[in-house]
């Protein structure tokens, strides 16, 4: 089996790459598809859960909503209070920063005062002047503290703004839920309003249905009875109809009979009247009167003498009736022609036998022509078988050192049959079938016999194709010995890919393929022939 080409394999190897392709994509395809159903799967279940969930936590929302409604109206009503607390507050720093500035007014104008009264003076007071400066640093103390009281004060209004803000929204958004929890208290109230009312109903109707699955069953019962009775009546009608079905086909059948056995009497009669009158040209009328059942009938030609004749007996008549047709039938009918028939078969016979004759002398010359050609063929047979074994045995020896083969006839005493046998002993072993030696052996063997057959009948030149494929170097080399002999005497083409064999070779020819796919032949000559002998 020939190795497959680049083209074939990479044309295999791009339809794989394909495929791969195709399946990866069919399988991302699937997966994304798997995946999208189990997300739309898990979104679903997620819903289900979500709303279950819901409506679970739909009561404890309108339980909290309640609460959080009485805890927002307390911080409402205790953040209004905390408002006007800090507003009072507000209004205390605001009059006592007043009266701080006021004071710290006129403690600089004091200030002032003093240091332009110091100005006058050369030599102060000091403890005018200490006095004046703690004065001064309380003054400035309650200024600061008034002024953090006034900020604290701010800040904690806006503070409290802010929170009255969020307290105002977060009570809108109470009151605004406590509205909606409203809306939906009085829908569920409507709600059960609505559900009892079709409980009522339900009920009503019930009993109303109840009420008429007892009136059925009883009519269903009554029904059934009814319809069982009328079963067994139809069943009895049906019988007696079948029965008298049967009866007038039976009598159908009889008439029908009858009237074909009628019919066929009719025509038989008919189909014997016509042939008589068409075969013996008798009227049925005479037929009667001459062969009636009343006519006495003559005795037959083959009854003794003597034997008068005796009245008519349908079962003796048809009897010699059969008799009689029976010895028609093997005379047969008179045939005009038999002259001409048997003259004709005459001449066919003479014809036949001649070419009888023809044939056995051609059958003895074919016999001795076969004779010449088995005598020929098993001289040219004999001296070939000669000559190859005795070539085998010299080749064997060349390529075998130390080893024997030979070929055998399997049938010496018919050379026209006989086949031919290798025994094949190389040096070490003691085994002569070729199915025992290894793979080498068994090629070099045949590469022997074929040699053996080109010593022993030349020809101009050998095609080999791979012959060494199985040898080592050792008998590659004795093989290569051997292909030299015959490069004498016969031209020699070798497909190898040995390089040993290449070596002794004149010429290369070698197949290669290049890059666009397309083969090239290229050739070689390692040395050039030698000239013939003039």
């Amino acid at each position: 089996m020939t190795a497959p080409s680049l083209l074939e394999v990479r044309a295999a190897h791009a339809e794989a790459e394909r495929e791969l392709a195709t399946l990866t994509h069919r399988g991302e395809r699937l997966r994304f598809a798997l995946s999208a159903a189990g997300e739309q799967a898990a979104r679903a279940q997620d819903e289900a859960e979500a709303a279950l969930a819901e409506l679970h936590e739909s009561d404890a929302r309108l339980a909290s909503v309640a609460e959080r409604l009485g805890q927002l109206g307390a911080a409402s009503r205790a953040a209004a209070a905390e408002t006007e607390r800090f507003a009072t507050a507000i209004d205390e720093a605001s009059l006592a920063r007043d009266r701080d500035l006021q004071g710290l007014a006129a403690l600089e104008a004091r200030l002032a005062a003093a240091e332009a009264a110091s100005d006058d003076d050369d030599e102060p007071d000091r403890g005018d002047r200490d006095r004046l400066d703690r004065l001064v640093a309380d003054a400035r103390a309650g200024e600061v503290e008034a002024r953090l009281a006034v900020r604290t004060g701010e800040e904690r209004a806006h503070a409290l703004s802010a929170r009255i803000e969020q307290i105002e929204q977060a009570e809108a958004a109470e009151r605004a839920a406590r509205e909606r929890a409203a809306a939906l208290v009085r829908r569920r109230e409507r709600e059960s309003a609505v559900a009892a009312a079709i409980g009522t109903v339900t009920a009503y109707a019930l009993v109303a249905i109840e009420r008429s699955l007892d009136a059925a069953a009883a009519e269903r019962s009554a029904t059934d009875q009814a319809r069982t009775a009328t079963e067994g009546d139809l069943l009895a009608v049906r019988g007696t109809a079948r029965e008298l079905a049967a009866e007038l086909e039976t009598l159908t059948g009889a008439v029908h009979r009858d009237e074909v056995a009628r019919a066929e009497q009719r025509l038989r009669i008919e189909t014997l009247e016509a042939k008589v009158a068409e075969d013996f040209a008798i009227t049925p009328q005479t037929l009667l009167s001459e062969y009636g059942p009343e006519v006495l009938v003559p005795p037959a030609p083959d009854a003794p003498e003597g034997t008068e004749a005796t009245a008519y007996d349908r079962a003796v008549q048809e009897k010699r009736w059969r008799s009689a047709e029976r010895a028609l039938t093997l005379l047969g009918k008179v045939n005009p022609l038999a002259l001409e028939e048997f003259a004709a078969l005459e001449e066919r016979h003479k014809f036949l036998s001649e070419q009888l004759e023809d044939l056995k002398a051609s059958r003895r010359d074919l016999l001795v022509v076969i004779k010449e050609v088995d005598d020929r063929v098993e001289q040219i047979f004999r001296s070939a078988y000669e000559d190859v074994a005795r070539e085998f045995e010299t080749v064997f020896g060349v390529l075998f050192p130390g080893g024997s083969g030979r070929l055998v006839l399997t049938d010496p005493d018919d050379w026209l049959t006989t086949g031919v046998d290798v025994e094949a002993r190389p040096p070490g072993k003691k085994v002569k079938r070729l199915s025992l030696l290894s793979g080498g052996e068994r090629s070099l063997t045949a590469i022997a016999l074929l040699v053996a057959i080109f010593r022993a009948r030349p020809s101009p030149f050998y095609v080999l194709d791979e012959v060494e494929a199985a040898l080592d170097d050792r008998n590659l080399s004795r093989l290569v010995d051997l292909l030299a002999e015959l490069q004498s005497t016969s031209q020699l083409i070798v497909i190898t890919h040995q390089k040993r064999t290449m070596e002794v070779a004149d010429t290369l020819y070698g197949v290669s393929m290049r890059g666009d796919g397309i083969t090239e032949v290229i050739s070689q000559r390692l040395r050039e022939p030698e000239p013939e002998p003039v």
